[in-house]
Formats: structure tokens, sequence, C-alpha cells
């Protein structure tokens, strides 16, 4: 558990991931409790934190989520061992500046302690208190991420034969 100021960051456990609902409703805002409690549940699983989990930033003294991360440890081609983190949000009335420093912090010691040599961070709008904070820490583009929705009403295209 890593500390900082007025916070502490510590792996979600699975029976927790209800208390965190209304922060991931921050950056996912379609997202059902029942969906998130399945997802969530499932990525949360000690047993696996070496691999993957929810990462939350908690205000002392009362142990209040005001921010979090989902994280994988994949290995990448041209990096080796890298840390993804993912619908990365800090909520804070007071000061949620504070909050992001927190997760930054956290994401460094995380990919350090996983053994990762890079970090990469998916973060959604470019102007988001997230992209900012990232940024001021040193995260730099990598390139870009596209997104093309697959409209299930949409005509079936062939697909290529794997024979």
């Amino acid at each position: 558990m890593a500390s900082m100021s007025a916070f502490t960051c510590n792996n979600l456990l699975p029976d927790q991931v209800h208390t965190v609902y209304p922060l991931v409703r921050e950056v996912v805002p379609t997202l059902d409790l029942k969906t998130w409690m399945r997802i969530a549940k499932r990525i949360a699983n000690p047993r696996r934190a070496d691999q993957g989990g929810i990462r939350v930033v908690l205000r002392s003294p009362r142990q209040l989520p005001c921010g979090l991360f989902l994280y994988r440890r994949e290995h990448d081609l041209a990096h080796g061992p890298i840390l993804i983190a993912e619908h990365m949000v800090a909520v804070d009335v007071l000061d949620p500046q504070s909050v992001m420093s927190a997760l930054v912090n956290e994401l460094d010691a995380l990919a350090e302690r996983l053994g990762c040599s890079a970090i990469r961070t998916m973060v959604l709008g470019q102007t988001s208190l997230a992209a900012s904070g990232l940024y001021a820490a040193g995260h730099r583009p990598e390139g870009a991420t596209l997104w093309k929705p697959i409209e299930e009403t949409a005509p079936k295209r062939k697909t290529c034969n794997a024979g």
C-alpha cells in the first residue's frame, strides 16, 4: 500500500467494487451497475494482482474513494513488459489535482513493482484532467488510438477464411 499525504493507494478487492461505481460512471456514463460488478469482480481478483487489477486512491482518514485506474501487465513487441492503464478518473470537490498526482505517482510505482519498462495509458478526451495530469508527469503520445464502432444492425461482411 502506497501513501501520499492525505491519500492511500491500493488494489480494490472484489467485495469492494460497488464502492467505486460512481467514479467509474464519470468515465463510462453508460455503464450499468450489474455489468460493472460482473467485470470488476473478475478484474479485481487478488490472485492475479501481478497481471492486472483496479488501483484506487482513497482520501484519508475516512478512506473515501476519489480516484482509480484499471491496469494490466502485457508484453509489448518493442518495449518488453509494459503497464497498461485505462479508465483513469480523479474526482474530488476540494482538490482533484492532488488526486490526479496520487494516481500518476501510483502508476510509476506500480510499473516499477511489476518490472515494466514503460507505461501505456489510454485516456479518452485530450482535455481531461487525466490527460493533462499525465502530460505534466512526462507521458507523451506514442501513436494514435482509432475507434470504429461495429453496429449490430449493419450487414455482415465476408471474413477471411483460415484455411
